[in-house]
């Protein structure tokens, strides 16, 4: 026995721990449109917050970001004991994803994804509705701080030796308009002109300052300060248009989160 109280199927609880406003808000909206039964019970932006809400609420899940002020998100699932279902939410997949798929414990990734969101609510019906006890967190807690310190925590890239023709030039990240993939290499689109460098994408999201460079596409990193406009084609996608140049930029839908904001 876990001490777990038995589930609602009817009205099943949640509370979402997010310290990201615009992001916390994305996910309640896809959970209401998702899972229109879930009642949202309670909203944290930092971990004591989350600590104060699954003792007074209850919930039957908690959606839990690993990175937050005050308490993490590790800190706050070691204090879970078995009362709720956790769903991780982290932008941290490369560590991560090891560790959850070790057991039966969920996870979102940031920016957010309708489909992968989807299949983690399935799993939680599946879960209350056969009754099942939480799953133990002791495992997968113990893999996720073992991992690397993430980016955040280091001094973000402010200088790249990149390939312009036959030149090696020293470029600051201010004068780079957006970071694409392009087969082997990655693309800088600067005011006047491009270079290239061979470090992938996927190094310079956890190197760069994500205050000034937003993921808009799984090939794209932009630069906030170089975003023109930010608009939406005949077919409905969202695109954006630069201050310098002439090139549009597609976002993915799983971005779209980024601009309502603005």
């Amino acid at each position: 026995m876990t001490g777990h109280a038995p589930m609602n199927l009817l009205a099943p609880t949640a509370v979402v721990a997010e310290d990201e406003a615009a992001l916390r808000g994305e996910l309640v909206e896809q959970l209401g449109r998702l899972w229109p039964e879930l009642a949202i019970v309670g909203e944290a932006a930092d971990g004591l917050e989350a600590l104060r809400l699954l003792d007074q609420r209850r919930p039957d899940i908690l959606f839990l970001d690993i990175e937050m002020p005050g308490a993490t998100g590790l800190e706050v699932a070691r204090q879970v004991g078995g009362r709720a279902h956790v769903v991780f939410v982290t932008a941290y997949d490369q560590y991560a994803v090891a560790a959850f798929d070790q057991g039966a414990v969920d996870y979102l990734l940031k920016p957010l994804a309708g489909a992968r969101l989807f299949t983690a609510i399935s799993r939680l019906k599946a879960r209350l509705g056969q009754g099942q006890p939480p799953a133990p967190l002791g495992g997968v807690l113990e893999q996720l701080s073992a991992r690397p310190a993430p980016s955040a925590a280091r001094a973000p890239l402010r200088w790249i030796n990149a390939s312009v023709g036959q030149t090696l030039r020293l470029i600051t990240v201010d004068e780079v308009m957006f970071f694409q993939s392009d087969n082997k290499y990655t693309r800088l689109a600067l005011k006047d002109g491009e270079a290239l460098i061979r470090k992938p994408l996927k190094e310079l999201i956890d190197e760069l300052d994500p205050q000034q460079f937003w993921q808009i596409h799984r090939s794209t990193l932009v630069n906030v300060h170089a975003i023109g406009s930010v608009s939406r084609d005949f077919r409905g996608r969202m695109q954006i248009k630069l201050k310098h140049g002439s090139e549009t930029l597609l976002v993915a839908e799983s971005c779209a989160h980024l601009f309502r904001q603005m």
